[in-house]
């Protein structure tokens, strides 16, 4: 009788085994192809000149807008008194944080670089219809 109950336990311990092996062998090859995928997608989106966050401040314009409380980056003039108002108030002179004063500055700065980037896609540069060589310009004189 223990002989039959020692197969049975030694069988069930190689069938959980195995199972144990492939879900171990099917998790490490899902786990490879979501690097390879994740690698693919961050290829593809730092590409994009549409990235959500700027590689320069790291920072999306959302949370752009988030950090100096505003919602319309085309009012400069807001933008720029919101800017002023907490960099001053961060200063660290005044008590202030510095890693805030950087966050406001990063803030400023990736809504400057958006602005730009629009500025930019929305009037380009048509190219020169002037036929006159380089000799027909008028240099100034010295």
């Amino acid at each position: 009788m223990a002989k039959y109950i020692a197969q049975i336990i030694l069988a069930g311990s190689r069938i959980l085994g195995r199972a144990f092996a492939k879900a171990l062998q099917e998790e490490y090859a899902a786990s490879r192809n979501a690097a390879k995928a994740r690698a693919s997608t961050s290829q593809s989106s730092s590409s994009k000149s549409d990235s959500n966050a700027s590689s320069t401040s790291g920072l999306s314009l959302e949370e752009a807008k988030q950090i100096l409380n505003v919602s319309d980056i085309f009012d400069t003039e807001n933008v720029l008194k919101k800017y002023e108002h907490l960099f001053e108030v961060n200063d660290k002179s005044k008590g202030g944080s510095l890693y805030l004063q950087s966050k406001v500055f990063r803030a400023k700065e990736r809504i400057d670089e958006e602005l730009q980037a629009m500025k930019s896609s929305a009037s380009p540069t048509p190219p020169s219809t002037d036929n006159s060589s380089p000799s027909d310009t008028k240099r100034p004189e010295t």
